[in-house]
């Protein structure tokens, strides 16, 4: 089975990029790949709802201050957005890293969930919806038959429903189905805390006050700042912080937007506190991280 998803990963790179590495989007819209043939520092970005499989090399996420380490035939299912992290630890060009990403689709799990006679029941913790697990068996069949829908996109739109629907499933009925269920459940922790996320992501340049997230998220204040630490590794501040650094640096570096620009665009009145918390964050300051990240582009595959 490894074997056969590396021969497919690395086929379909050769067919579309040649001898390039980076992440490619694949005609299957939830899925991309990747191949790489050195280490990756360590890079900021934002994950959102997926599955992360490494088949070949070693990757790391930090969220917050945990730390997941997953290696070949290992995944990182990441249920909620979360700013993060994240480097390749082990390629070479003997080696590459070879992986791939599965967005969730929460309709097809929803579905599934729907269709089960017994379906996990998510506990009431509020605990962490990031976790790695094994890759293999049932779901690594899945996952290779979805690689190689590639290979015939005509077939996409009548097949990647019913291999998803595999996925959703093995995943529910795996070691971690409590939390992947989390994602699909209106009434859960988990999504009314995701609900306060995405106000927090569509507002980030906006001054927020704890009360109207937890207003969202349907607790009290005291309580909401307690799962979304317990959900996230940080508070909502620290949350909303991360996003803004992250717009923009993606500003300055694809739009081509000064520091200062950057900064206003954000919500930062001062430049100079931007400039101090970026250099925190990044560990470089604007300008030259902006001029690293464009010579080292390859980071975005972190």
């Amino acid at each position: 089975m490894l074997k056969a998803l590396k021969e497919a990963i690395q086929s379909y790179i050769d067919s579309t990029a040649g001898s390039a590495d980076g992440r490619f989007q694949t005609p299957v819209e939830a899925l991309s790949v990747s191949r790489v043939s050195q280490p990756v520092m360590p890079h900021h970005m934002i994950y959102r709802p997926t599955i992360c499989i490494v088949v070949q090399g070693a990757k790391q996420i930090m969220v917050g201050d945990r730390s997941f380490d997953y290696h070949e035939m290992q995944s990182l299912v990441v249920t909620f957005e979360v700013p993060a992290l994240g480097q390749i630890t082990k390629a070479s060009e003997e080696e590459p890293y070879i992986g791939l990403n599965i967005d969730f689709d929460a309709g097809i799990l929803r579905e599934v969930m729907e269709a089960m006679e017994e379906p996990p029941r998510p506990s009431g913790d509020g605990a962490a919806g990031v976790f790695v697990q094994d890759f293999d068996g049932v779901l690594a069949d899945c996952v290779l038959r979805l690689v190689r829908l590639t290979q015939t996109p005509k077939a996409i739109p009548v097949l990647y429903p019913a291999i998803m629907r595999e996925i959703c499933y093995w995943l529910l009925t795996g070691p971690n189905g409590a939390d992947v269920s989390k994602l699909a459940l209106p009434g859960s922790h988990a999504r009314r805390m995701t609900d306060a996320i995405n106000l927090l992501r569509e507002n980030f340049a906006e001054p927020m006050r704890i009360e109207q997230l937890a207003a969202v998220a349907r607790m009290s204040p005291s309580s909401f700042h307690q799962h979304f630490k317990q959900l996230t590794a940080m508070t909502p501040l620290q949350y909303q912080k991360n996003l803004r650094l992250l717009e923009a640096r993606r500003l300055m570096v694809s739009d081509g937007l000064s520091v200062a620009s950057a900064a206003y665009q954000v919500g930062y009145e001062s430049a100079s506190q931007f400039s101090r918390e970026y250099a925190r964050m990044f560990g470089t300051p604007p300008k030259r991280n902006v001029t690293e990240m464009k010579i080292q582009p390859l980071q975005a595959v972190a």
